[in-house]
């Protein structure tokens, strides 16, 4: 592998890895210099991490070397002389003269091209090793170095004396040194192994111990490698395969996962490389270790079961493990072995021989049933299954795979449980009493069961394809019991059809409500789940199958309320199952209800349903009623209500030992109340660590949305376009459930605004203006109305910092938009305090954008700024408020307007909200007004004059020199002249980015 070599596409993980290397080099290049000992297994990232460190430093300041596996003695000062080549040839000759007055003859032992080789006398190690001391310490001068030593386990005796005598003699500050190490390769005998703890005792020395990944940051390189993120399965699968090794991840994540759960084959290659170190062992030794990868299925085999199956006498057996651990091949572990990697037990597995393979399986699925005791309970079904699969005993497979199925579900294992029912599936035609080992149930209803499991795994298309094949397999028979299979078939493929953006789930499960006989358990709960996904779900102006479907249940008086009132009248006290999805319903209703404004009728239909989860200890329906309630506080303008409900919510669940349940969606109901209530700081602490530990995608365009939407508002412009990217951006429109697409559509819009894209802004309002019936859902609808206003008012209204030469193009688009908005608006209502507020809103930056009289429009900003003073959203009252105290200064009264940017500015302050503290500021300054008592105006930024300050607004507007010289009445050499002198003072190379700066500086 090359030197410092890329193994992925992007960097995963390893922060406190790499600020220790920074803080290290600091301190060596400021202070003292000193030695990082990089270990770790092989492909664990060590080469990957450094290379990420070293890209970071300064050009010409690295100096790079690798020892080589030569057998067992390495090729002499190997890692040294490549580093005194590098030298060489970016310093120059001089260098090396300067380190060695006396002659270049010793530097020439290792570089020929130095000239000729003095006469070797006893002293001449010790002034070569002190020549490149010196080198080093010169070299090091005027910024310091870092020399990067790869694979120190394969040095020759020279490299590690040369390496100790520069940590103990580096005592000048410049110099660090990153050595890296395998330490799986280090045996007892290994002579690094013996260097290492006198190194580490060295002043200026720190060892870096480097582990696997974790499985989210697998799942995040093995999605850079492959181009597309990972299902769970997949993640779990190849987190399990690889052990968060990052060279096995890359080598196995673009493999398909093989469903008998042996997954992949191990690369040719790393098989080579892991079974190298075997063939010293002898016979006896790689016998037990052939054994024991048989019975080491779970990581870890028990000693006394391996010694039943190796058949071997106590001392022979002892014998060889003694060898086995000694070679670092195994790992004793209390009371049995682990493989020191798991694709070192695969690929040992892979070299036994079928007979022997079927023989050893067969034997540990018997020594299972004879010692039960040397199996935890939650492993025997399982490994039992594996044995019974592997020696190809057909029927206690399958009958051992459905006990392992149902001990799985039992655990909330989904994902076992789904591979688990897929082999009983795969088994079936083979076993001619198949029903009869699996408790009576037929092919269809296994089958129903998997896609069930799939389903709660996050598998969505395995469970449409298993819910596919079942429905296929039933008979014509149309007897209840029959109808009832079908019907819970279609529930689940409907439940996950309707996680994927082609949809269908709503047809499905209105099919099998048609079918489902109600006398028979599970029609209640279908009711509810079919009035929760009716609830959500998107309606577009061009009806498509879903919406036909959704029209012909409305005719019928099956609406989303009608649903929920039927699975409540419907639900049997006597049935767990039907009280629990009452509960649901209740949920459901309420939100219909508070939705329509009724906060009396609906608020205590969600909390009914919040205390039947507590009281049933049924942790996802209690977050999902908390959840839902605090989401329509908010709506109504609640906010500090939702917030406590939340609060409470979640420390229940923290302290029950629940929080990973919705924790994600409900902290995003949290941060969002936060965001609302103008506080930016808090709702990105709350979201940013959700982040990194979610990998659900429904998740991230939850959280992503309000980490947009705060970022933008703080002026953090690069975290924004994070959040809402170019990819997000693709998808945006693509989602079943209405409230995804508009909080997405959301976070793109007021990032797109806060980038001063007015036109991608247009665009975008347009596409999902075109396509979706947003004022049937109008929650989420009032803000980005307020939002699209924004977009055609800077689009069009005339004012400082407005260019009006835009393209004839962009004014039609936001026309177009504006009239689409007001025809949205017009036909919603506005329940609480907040939606009025935005309503008012709308309608001033629909006035301002039509050419209203400046009069009308001090009017309309005075009535939004009355109706947002309602309400506890601060951020939204000071841009409010702004928005007035310009219209103010446009209609004469500008006293008026003093105070109005005052208390805009003073809020947009508290909030952090910097770009509109800056607006405010920019605005006050250009009215001579002071932004406090005793206080000058404030001054222009970045030491622009007032000209060029004029200039600067119609710049950031994205204006040409031609029109910001029409706009001024001055020549286009002129504006060119200023635009040159704003470019110098603001420090930046173009007008792009000075567009980018004077927005933040709130001149845009």
């Amino acid at each position: 592998m090359p030197l410092l070599a890329d193994i992925s596409t992007v960097f995963v993980g390893r922060e406190p890895e790499l600020r220790l290397l920074h803080d290290h080099a600091a301190r060596c290049h400021g202070e003292a210099s000193g030695m990082v000992l990089v270990g770790g297994d092989a492909g664990v990232g060590k080469s990957r991490l450094v290379g990420e460190f070293v890209s970071a430093l300064p050009p010409g300041t690295v100096f790079t070397g690798g020892c080589l596996q030569l057998g067992v003695d390495g090729l002499s000062y190997a890692p040294f002389t490549a580093v005194l080549r590098q030298l060489l040839r970016e310093r120059g000759r001089a260098a090396f003269e300067a380190a060695a007055p006396g002659g270049l003859g010793e530097f020439a032992r290792l570089l020929p091209e130095l000239g000729d080789v003095p006469v070797q006398r006893p002293e001449n190690r010790g002034i070569l090793f002190e020549q490149i001391l010196r080198l080093l310490d010169r070299a090091a001068e005027g910024g310091g170095v870092t020399v990067v030593l790869e694979d120190l386990h394969w040095s020759d005796h020279a490299t590690r004396d040369l390496l100790v005598f520069l940590v103990r003699n580096l005592d000048l500050p410049g110099v660090q040194i990153i050595a890296t190490y395998r330490s799986d390769d280090l045996h007892r005998s290994h002579p690094l192994r013996r260097l290492l703890p006198e190194l580490r005792r060295a002043p200026g020395v720190e060892p870096l111990r480097l582990g696997p990944l974790s499985r989210a940051e697998v799942g995040a390189q093995a999605a850079a490698i492959r181009g597309s993120a990972l299902t769970a399965h997949e993640t779990d699968e190849l987190y399990r395969r690889t052990e968060g090794v990052p060279l096995f991840v890359e080598a196995l994540a673009s493999a398909a996962v093989d469903r008998s759960g042996e997954g992949p084959e191990v690369p040719d290659q790393f098989r080579d490389m892991l079974l190298e170190p075997l063939h010293r062992l002898d016979a006896t030794a790689l016998s037990v270790l052939r054994v024991a990868s048989v019975g080491a299925v779970s990581g870890l085999v028990e000693h006394e079961i391996l010694h039943h199956a190796a058949g071997l006498p106590e001392r022979e057996l002892e014998a060889a493990l003694h060898t086995l651990v000694d070679s670092n091949v195994l790992r004793a572990d209390r009371t049995g072995y682990r493989f020191r990697h798991a694709l070192l037990r695969d690929a040992v597995h892979e070299e036994i021989l079928p007979g022997p393979h079927a023989r050893l399986h067969m034997r540990f699925a018997q020594l299972i049933d004879e010692y039960p005791d040397s199996v935890p309970s939650d492993r025997r079904a399982a490994e039992q299954a594996h044995h019974y699969n592997a020696a190809q005993e057909l029927p206690s497979a399958l009958q051992a795979s459905w006990w392992a199925a149902v001990r799985a579900g039992d655990t909330l294992a989904y994902g076992e449980e789904l591979a688990m029912l897929e082999r009983v599936l795969a088994l079936w035609d083979r076993v001619p009493d198949a029903r009869e080992r699996v408790q009576g149930r037929s092919w269809a209803e296994v089958g129903s069961l998997a896609a069930g499991a799939a389903v709660e795994a996050g598998r969505h298309r395995r469970a449409v394809e298993l819910a596919d094949e079942a429905l296929a397999s039933l008979p014509e028979d149309d007897d209840d019991a029959t109808r009832a299979v079908r019907a819970q078939l279609l529930r689940r493929r409907g439940m996950a059809r309707s996680q994927e953006a082609r949809g269908g789930g709503i047809a499905d499960l209105t099919r099998a409500l048609e079918l489902h006989p109600p006398h028979m358990p599970g029609y209640a709960l279908l009711l509810s789940i079919l009035a929760r996904e009716t609830a959500l779900h998107r309606i577009d102006r061009e009806e498509g199958p879903d919406r036909v479907r959704l029209r012909e249940l409305e005719r019928a008086g099956w609406t989303s309320r009608g649903l929920a009132e039927k699975a409540l009248a419907l639900a049997d006290p006597s049935r767990a199952c039907d009280m629990g999805a009452a509960a649901d319903a209740r949920i459901t209703l309420g939100g219909l209800h508070m939705q329509a404004g009724d906060l009396e009728r609906g608020r205590p239909l969600i909390e009914a349903g919040i205390r039947h989860g507590a009281a049933t200890s049924d942790p996802s329906l209690e977050a999902r009623g908390a959840g839902n309630l605090a989401h329509f506080l908010r709506e109504l303008g609640h906010h500090t209500e939702g917030l406590a409900v939340l609060e409470e919510s979640l420390a229940r669940h923290e302290a029950m030992g629940w929080a990973s349940v919705h924790k994600t969606f409900n902290h995003q109901n949290r941060a969002e109340i936060h965001f609302e209530l103008g506080n930016l700081a808090e709702a990105r602490r709350i979201v940013e660590p959700i982040l990194r530990n979610s990998s659900s995608n429904t998740h991230h365009t939850y959280i992503d949305a309000v980490l947009a939407r705060a970022a933008a508002a703080q002026g953090d412009l690069a975290a924004a376009r994070r959040a809402a990217s170019a990819a997000e951006r693709e998808r945006a429109l693509t989602g079943s459930r209405m409230n995804i697409v508009q909080l997405a559509v959301l976070a793109q819009l007021e990032t797109d605004l806060a980038e001063g894209s007015v036109g991608a802004a247009l665009s975008l309002s347009e596409s999902a203006l075109d396509r979706m019936a947003l004022e049937a859902a109008h929650g989420y609808t009032w803000p980005l109305a307020d939002v699209m206003s924004e977009a055609v008012r800077r689009a069009t209204a005339p004012g400082p910092g407005s260019v009006t030469g835009r393209p004839a193009e962009t004014v039609a688009l936001a026309r177009r938009v504006g009239a689409l908005v007001a025809g949205v608006v017009s036909s919603m209502p506005s329940h609480g305090t907040a939606q009025e507020a935005y309503r008012a809103s709308v309608r001033a930056r629909l006035g301002e954008a039509d050419g209203a009289e400046p009069g009308e429009v001090l009017e309309r900003w005075a009535s939004a700024v009355a109706a947002w003073e309602a309400t506890p959203m601060r951020l939204h009252l000071a841009a409010a408020r702004l928005r007035a105290a310009g219209a103010a200064v446009a209609a004469g009264d500008r006293s008026r307007a003093a105070c109005l940017v005052r208390g805009a500015h003073g809020a947009a302050e508290a909030c952090g909200a910097v770009p509109l503290a800056n607006a405010s500021a920019d605005l006050a300054r250009r009215m001579g007004v002071a932004l406090g008592d005793g206080d000058a105006p404030p001054a222009a930024p970045s030491g622009l004059t007032a000209r060029e300050s004029e200039v600067a607004r119609l710049l950031a507007a994205g204006g040409t020199n031609a029109q910001i010289a029409g706009e001024l009445f001055i020549s286009a050499k002129t504006a060119s002249v200023h635009v040159s002198n704003i470019l110098a003072k603001l420090g930046v190379p173009n007008r792009t980015a000075a567009g980018a700066r004077l927005r933040e500086l709130g001149l845009g």
